[in-house]
């Protein structure tokens, strides 16, 4: 990594963090804003350090319903991606069911997860699944949609079979859209969870979080949605690094730009 790249993907947005903070710590001060209104940065950290032991087991379990729910959106994804990507019949019968299941508002469903599941962490990891499938059918579908007829026919003409055809050109091709989804969907999936819990659990760091709100605790909120903002840039970096690690010869580019 060249020290350009460096300094425009590591240290610039640390320092634009950094500057956002002072900000936001100056302004606290200098306009004497209570911290039931807005928490200092610094007493947010306090809080975040001092707390930790009771907010990790929490943030732990928002992140094993969120890794489960992904998981199995993942899976679904990638089978309905793939059937609706091979198949013009299929693309016609359910894409307009996805798009209207994907427009039912997912925090509507969670009563109804609990009614199923009873309230805890099935309706999170149900709600973190449904939330985030979408995307992966979408791009899925689109990957093996940019699979060119002619090289279709030509494989075709070689008594290659289906799903052949699949495995040693579609599959490659889909693989960047794929990597792209997931950046997405793992971070709507961890939305998912988080909503879940606020609304019908007792763990998770949604949890936490409104016990906090509903206790005036406004520092030990913050704190909690400052771990959720971390976790969030932390799960969507270890998928950049797999895309890069998946996917290299789709980002020769990347690199120089």
């Amino acid at each position: 990594m060249t020290d350009n790249v460096y300094w425009r993907r590591v240290a610039a947005p640390l320092l634009i963090v950094v500057a956002l903070f002072v900000v936001w710590e100056a302004s606290c001060r200098v306009f004497d804003i209570s911290s039931f209104i807005l928490p200092k940065p610094s007493a947010i950290f306090v809080t975040m350090v001092e707390r930790f032991p009771a907010l990790w087991p929490n943030l732990w379990q928002t992140i094993v319903t969120t890794t489960i729910g992904f998981a199995l959106s993942l899976a679904i994804g990638i089978f309905f991606g793939a059937l609706i990507g091979m198949s013009r019949l299929a693309y016609d019968a359910l894409y307009p069911i996805l798009v209207g299941i994907s427009s039912i508002p997912k925090v509507a469903l969670i009563p109804i997860f609990v009614v199923w599941l009873g309230a805890g962490t099935g309706p999170a990891i149900l709600t973190a699944c449904v939330i985030s499938f979408f995307p992966i059918v979408v791009n899925v579908a689109t990957g093996l949609a940019t699979t060119e007829p002619e090289l279709e026919d030509i494989l075709q003409s070689l008594n290659a079979s289906k799903l052949d055809i699949f495995w040693n050109v579609g599959l490659p091709r889909t693989m960047p859209y794929l990597f792209a989804a997931m950046k997405v969907a793992i971070s709507i999936a961890f939305i998912g969870s988080i909503t879940s819990e606020t609304i019908a659990s007792n763990r998770g760091i949604g949890n936490a979080m409104l016990i906090a709100t509903t206790n005036f605790d406004m520092p030990l909120a913050f704190a909690a949605l400052m771990l959720i903002s971390i976790t969030g840039v932390i799960f969507y970096f270890l998928f950049v690094m797999l895309e890069n690690r998946m996917t290299g010869w789709a980002q020769r580019n990347k690199k120089t730009r």
